[in-house]
């Protein structure tokens, strides 16, 4: 197990990258490239924290030498069942519910609108392969997606997983 202290380094600089997250259009352009325009449609959608978080899954992927396209699709939009509504603050509970317990998340309910946010991220995955579906992606990189956090797939899947949690 990691140390406390790496694990808190860790979630600064995620909320640090959430805060000061950008898409430059040079990015934006590249993804045009390669994407669909419903797959654009939805990375455009996206908080611009999650669609740089979906671009440094992308490049995580590359890094690590995948160039599976359905791969890459799911490591862009994986979190695209988020939307807007999941802010910074759903996000720090959640993850110190994951470190700490359930007990961080039913505290945070007496607060009113944290609810529903708790409730998108927990249901994400879900939402996301969803509207992967409905927006002709294909079948398998919806399921990419819908696993990303438990992989059915042993070899993209734990690519996927390996390059969302480095990034």
């Amino acid at each position: 197990m990691r140390s406390s202290g790496s694990w808190w380094g860790n979630r600064v600089r995620q909320a640090r990258a959430h805060v000061a997250a950008r898409v430059t259009d040079a990015e934006r352009a590249e993804l045009a490239t390669w994407s669909t325009s419903a797959e654009l449609a939805i990375f455009d959608a996206m908080p611009v924290a999650d669609r740089r978080h979906g671009l440094d899954v992308v490049a995580r992927l590359h890094a690590l030498g995948a160039h599976d396209r359905d791969l890459l699709v799911a490591g862009l939009l994986h979190d695209c069942g988020k939307g807007i509504h999941v802010r910074l603050w759903h996000r720090v509970a959640w993850s110190l519910a994951e470190r700490y317990g359930d007990w961080v998340l039913a505290f945070g309910r007496i607060v009113p609108g944290f609810r529903a946010g708790i409730d998108r991220i927990r249901r994400h995955a879900d939402l996301s392969a969803e509207m992967l579906v409905a927006a002709g992606v294909s079948p398998r990189a919806a399921e990419l997606a819908r696993h990303q956090a438990d992989p059915v797939d042993p070899i993209l899947g734990e690519l996927l997983r390996a390059a969302d949690e480095a990034a």
